[in-house]
This record gives C-alpha cells, structure tokens and sequence, in this order.
C-alpha cells in the first residue's frame, strides 16, 4: 500500500524494515506500451463475462496469427468493488507493433463476434486510458514481490 497505512491489519511496528534485493525484483529503463480498457456490465453477469474475456480475447489475442509466442507480457483484470459490474483490464504489449498487429480491425472484429457469440449481454465501454493518453501510456518501470 503506497502511502502508508498497515496492509496486514495487525500490529508490526512501527519503523521500515531493510527489505533484501533476494525478497523482489526490481526492473526498471523499460518502455512498454500499456493498453488499459474499463467496462461496466450488470453485475449479475460479471462472472460469465470473466469467463468469456479470458477464453477470446486473452487466449485468442495470446495465439494471434503472426506470431510464434503470446504478443503480450501481462494481462490483469480488476474489479471495483465500489462499482459492482466495472470491470478494468490492463495489458502490458512486448511492443507497440505486437499490439497493432493484434489489433487489426479485421482480426478484432473477428474476436468481437466470437465474444458476442458467447457472451450476449450488454458491455459498455465506458474509459480507454491508452486512448486519452493518444497511445502515450507506457510501463517504465515494476517492482515484485518474489
């Protein structure tokens, strides 16, 4: 948690401890294109919708033609529960040309059909960071736990 505040709910103390480089990895000097799209759904419908996101477009746009390893580095999807049926997906591309590629309209609007197909109720899509931003939303650096 950025800011402060204790994540674990109990008490630990009340200074810093010295966290060893062997506890995470560090990456930093990187440039990636960063996709991020916001959907609101009825929240009935939330757990098939997951569902069918990740069968076409994380598992189709994963073994995109072109390609002989998945185009992307990550795919995260969070919910909001504040906003019970918001749902945000975060894709990290290897480069902006693996991300074009998959996103050629006539290959989207094949995904596009295929996830209408399976999933017949009503998505709105409500935020494109990526597009705000004009396509300048990028990942610089990440820290993980090991």
């Amino acid at each position: 948690m950025s800011g402060g505040g204790d994540a674990g709910g109990g008490a630990r103390g009340t200074e810093p401890r010295q966290v060893p480089p062997s506890a995470y990895r560090y990456v930093r000097g990187e440039r990636l294109p960063v996709e991020v799209l916001v959907y609101e759904m009825d929240p009935a419908h939330l757990d098939d919708y997951l569902r069918v996101d990740h069968e076409v477009w994380t598992l189709m746009e994963a073994g995109a033609p072109g390609f002989d390893h998945v185009p992307f580095l990550s795919k995260e999807v969070w919910v909001d529960d504040s906003r019970p049926g918001r749902v945000t997906i975060v894709f990290v591309w290897e480069s902006m040309d693996a991300w074009m590629h998959v996103g050629a309209e006539r290959y989207q609007a094949r995904l596009q059909a295929e996830f209408e197909r399976r999933f017949p109720h009503p998505t709105r899509l409500v935020a494109a960071w990526h597009e705000d931003a004009k396509m300048g939303l990028h990942r610089v650096s990440r820290f993980e736990r090991r």
